[in-house]
């Protein structure tokens, strides 16, 4: 009796404890202390493979947990690991790409979980989420594809063609307030303004000595970074051009966001973001990021035709061509110039051009391709004896056209088209000025990063392909908030469309609410 009397007093207590107390009492502090004690002597006295995999669970557990139950801590969580998980591989040969897999299944089996409880799947019902899903589709059926060489490239593969857009639907659920996605802009201008200044730091006072052992490792790698009788830096990442080009968006992203409705203060700061990152640009000596600037703002006068922005812009262009008609031994400037130089750099778009036109007639002869994986890294590892393996495509979209065929490059314009066409139309019709401008910064990115699918594989290389589907996320739900927080003040320079005509019980009336943009049917 008295054993049976005592087990119910001491599950209520541990449940006070644990559960209501939250630790935060003596017995949870001795917990604590003895836990500290027993990983401490774990970690000294056993391998370090084993203590590395101890701390590593220690970490893991509770952000694992996190992910699972909040989608937007999952997101900021796989934003932060997709921009430092190249400088992780640096220094530890770790599969910390697996460790970000298993975090976006995680967190989709999150949402998943909500969603048997909630049941309300209005948040993805758009044509946006559409194309994402035919195309998700269309990757996981290339495993059949008659005409692939192996099945482990497609599996290789489709992690970075289809897996990691599992961050779009999670995002697309996660971002359920305004809040929620101007708190993960600022993180993702954090991480590029802290990947800047590490680039920086690489540039001015060299290289850590895990990065020079990394790099002298590969004669192929330093060949790609020494040039010019200098190291490219690279900050985190794998590589100067991937480095580049995200610093090239995003602090473009940056100049835009500056001209928006926000105090001095935040107008200096996202000005002086982005001068540190373009200075990163310029260091990392890709040509790529230095063409996708001046088109990004072209692409922002274009969209705003405010007088004072054109005439800014026309000034600047002509500092530009002056900069680029002057003549420098720098080598840093040089490379700069030579971007903008056609008889530096026609040689290697007349290479890109030969390989375009030899490719041509074996992509009409596969509409659905020949398997993902056929060409780049994994053609050389699974099939090294196929042509392809050494076939250099040198763009994301010939790419999907040789691996996925011309119906998935189409697929795949349909989407970005979508994209693009939503972005400009609720940065036209939103009324209140900092979504506004929120919008048009999207739309200048995405139309620089579409740019950038021509010369490299862009939007499949870690961190920019879970910016892409951030935004794209973002995109499809920031104008669901513009009637909590509109701003009556109309803008003479940026016009904009009267409210949307809801029908309700047969009955038109105005709403704030914005919908989807009408689709155009033919006749």
């Amino acid at each position: 009796m008295l054993q049976t009397s005592t087990r119910p007093r001491l599950r209520s207590w541990l449940a006070n404890q644990l559960f209501f107390q939250k630790l935060n009492n003596p017995f949870g502090l001795g917990l604590l202390v003895l836990l500290a004690i027993l990983i401490s002597y774990a970690i000294a006295t056993l391998e370090l493979k084993i203590g590395i995999v101890i701390l590593g669970a220690i970490i893991g557990i509770p952000i694992v947990g996190a992910c699972l139950l909040n989608p937007i801590y999952a997101i900021w969580t796989i934003l932060i690991v997709g921009v430092f998980v190249d400088f992780l591989k640096k220094m530890v040969d770790a599969p910390f790409g697996t460790a970000l897999d298993g975090l976006l299944f995680v967190s989709l089996f999150g949402v998943l979980l909500q969603q048997i409880r909630n049941r309300d799947l209005s948040f993805a019902k758009n044509s946006i989420s559409a194309w994402v899903f035919v195309w998700v589709i269309l990757n996981l059926l290339e495993v059949l594809n008659p005409w692939a060489g192996s099945r482990l490239a497609w599996l290789y593969t489709v992690r970075s063609m289809a897996g990691l857009i599992i961050l779009y639907f999670v995002a697309i659920y996660a971002f359920n307030s305004y809040k929620a996605i101007t708190k993960t802009i600022k993180l993702v201008i954090g991480l590029a303004l802290l990947s800047a200044l590490y680039g920086l730091k690489q540039e001015f006072m060299g290289f850590s000595d895990g990065e020079l052992v990394w790099l002298y490792s590969d004669p192929k790698k330093l060949e790609l970074i020494f040039q010019w009788g200098r190291l490219r830096i690279f900050s985190f990442f794998s590589d100067p051009t991937t480095y580049g080009i995200f610093m090239s968006y995003m602090g473009t992203f940056c100049c835009v966001l500056a001209t928006g409705p926000f105090s001095w203060k935040n107008r200096i700061i996202l000005i002086l973001s982005a001068l540190c990152m373009f200075a990163a640009m310029v260091y990392a000596g890709s040509r790529t990021p230095f063409v996708l600037v001046p088109f990004g703002f072209i692409i922002f006068t274009l969209i705003t035709l405010k007088k004072e922005i054109i005439i800014g812009a026309m000034m600047l262009g002509l500092l530009g061509i002056g900069f680029i008609m002057k003549g420098t031994s720098n080598p840093v400037l040089f490379r700069l110039q030579s971007a903008f130089i056609p008889k530096h750099s026609d040689d290697t778009m007349q290479v890109r051009f030969k390989n375009q036109k030899f490719i041509q007639p074996m992509i009409h002869r596969h509409p659905v391709g020949v398997g993902l994986g056929s060409t780049g890294v994994w053609a050389k590892r699974f099939t090294p004896d196929s042509f392809l393996a050494d076939f250099a495509h040198d763009s994301g979209f010939v790419r999907i056209a040789v691996e996925l065929g011309w119906i998935g490059l189409l697929i795949y314009m349909a989407f970005l088209f979508t994209l693009l066409r939503h972005s400009i139309y609720y940065y036209l019709r939103v009324r209140n000025q900092k979504i506004k401008i929120l919008y048009l910064g999207f739309t200048v990115v995405l139309f620089q990063l579409t740019l950038a699918c021509y010369p490299q594989e862009v939007l499949v290389l870690l961190p920019t392909s879970l910016v892409f589907y951030s935004i794209t996320a973002a995109v499809v739900r920031l104008k669901d908030f513009d009637d909590i927080h509109t701003n009556h003040t109309t803008s003479i320079t940026s016009p904009s469309l009267p409210p949307a005509m809801v029908e309700t019980n047969g009955v038109y009336s105005t709403e704030q609410k914005l919908i989807d943009p009408p689709v155009t049917k033919r006749r």
